[in-house]
């Protein structure tokens, strides 16, 4: 994974730092933002590999943020993993206008988050892994 880029959109301080820290021992280059605003400008400039994304941000939410990105010629491809509340239910037709992969609620172990990463980036990004619930339900509750 030496050379593969990924953004990381969290408000939560502590949650980026995490994530930062585990997915830089894992090899990865991070970048990370504190909102969905900022996230989507990085994912412009640095186009990453894979984005993983808190739903609930300030200025732009992580859903709408997927959205952009999708609808985005240059950003279009790039697969996300997205961090819930716990019970956050998005339907397959919100699912189906963003590249979210996985839908992983909060709190979240670090470990599935990494083999979710892995399992995103085998299949080469967007396309080759079903979207859904980390737990391959369709809706969260499922």
């Amino acid at each position: 994974m030496q050379d593969k880029t990924i953004l990381v959109a969290d408000d939560e301080m502590h949650v980026t730092y995490i994530l930062t820290f585990k997915l830089q021992r894992s090899g990865f280059r991070v970048i990370t933002a504190n909102d969905g605003g900022e996230a989507y400008r990085l994912a412009c400039q640095h186009k990453p590999d894979i984005v993983i994304t808190d739903f609930q941000m300030p200025v732009m939410n992580g859903f709408d943020m997927c959205v952009k990105l999708r609808e985005n010629p240059e950003t279009a491809r790039i697969p996300v993993v997205m961090l819930t509340a716990r019970g956050h239910k998005l339907s397959p037709t919100e699912m189906s206008r963003t590249n979210i992969q996985y839908l992983i609620p909060k709190p979240f172990s670090a470990r599935e988050l990494l083999a979710k990463i892995a399992e995103v980036l085998a299949q080469g990004g967007v396309g080759g892994v079903g979207s859904g619930y980390a737990d391959g339900s369709e809706e969260a509750g499922a």
